[in-house]
């Protein structure tokens, strides 16, 4: 007999995921909310096959696994932490992005932080994030 169970396919993950987001989105409070949902649609538009969920109660994004999400703590600036999931990974070597902005904080060798501090730093700065954004998934797979 064949099991009748709904599949859950890559698509129905897109919509949930967005539509999880959408949600929090609308219920987030938070001075840069602006920024972040600008920052959310260059992410998203960087790769077609990027999705979003609500990942450590923050935006974040993946392709098979995650590889960015946002750090939403600090209230006089926004983050956005490039991961190569939760734990340090032993396989990853140490990643070589192009950042002639300086965008990037390195804290570890697969993890890396940018930080923006007000509307005008992130409009200015949406192209590095497109790029670091295709270089991170391009050296993690992600």
């Amino acid at each position: 007999m064949v099991d009748k169970k709904t599949r859950i396919t890559r698509v129905d993950r897109r919509e949930n995921g967005a539509n999880q987001v959408d949600e929090f989105m609308a219920g987030l409070e938070h001075p840069l909310k602006p920024q972040i949902e600008a920052l959310r649609a260059v992410i998203l538009g960087a790769d077609p096959r990027i999705d979003e969920s609500i990942k450590w109660n923050a935006p974040s994004f993946f392709i098979e696994e995650h590889f960015a999400t946002f750090n939403l703590r600090p209230a006089n600036s926004l983050q956005v932490v490039f991961h190569t999931g939760a734990k340090p990974r032993e396989d990853v070597t140490e990643l070589e992005i192009d950042d002639p902005s300086g965008l990037l904080t390195w804290v570890a060798k697969d993890r890396a932080v940018a930080t923006f501090s007000d509307g005008q730093d992130v409009e200015s700065k949406k192209d590095a994030v497109e790029a670091i954004v295709k270089q991170w998934i391009e050296q993690t797979g992600r």
